[in-house]
């Protein structure tokens, strides 16, 4: 399996630089989770940090590898959104805003 060095920013791991195995794709996991076990034997803490662009070049725009941003929230938001998938309102709510004047 192919690895590539990727920096790690904010957080515990500020500054370290570790191996992480790429996708199928060439890229690294969009989030990395570093369980940290507790010390007085409970459950362990999940750091969560999410893959950004480290940069991107100047002419064409492409990204030149990635880095991890600490994410101290550590919400999965990792779920792929569809377009034909409902969003968080309902469809068959009346919508805001001033009523049409030919309704009444």
């Amino acid at each position: 399996m192919k690895s590539e060095d990727t920096p790690f920013e904010g957080g515990p791991m500020d500054g370290r630089v570790l191996p992480v195995l790429l996708g199928i794709t060439g890229h690294p996991p969009k989030t990395y989770r570093i369980p940290v076990p507790a010390a007085d034997g409970g459950p362990p803490t999940v750091l969560v940090y999410r893959r950004v662009p480290r940069e991107r070049s100047g002419r064409t725009g492409l990204t030149r590898g990635w880095k991890y941003l600490y994410d101290p929230t550590g919400r999965a938001g990792g779920r792929p959104r569809w377009p034909w998938s409902k969003s968080g309102s309902d469809p068959d709510a009346t919508p805001g805003g001033k009523p049409d004047d030919a309704h009444g």
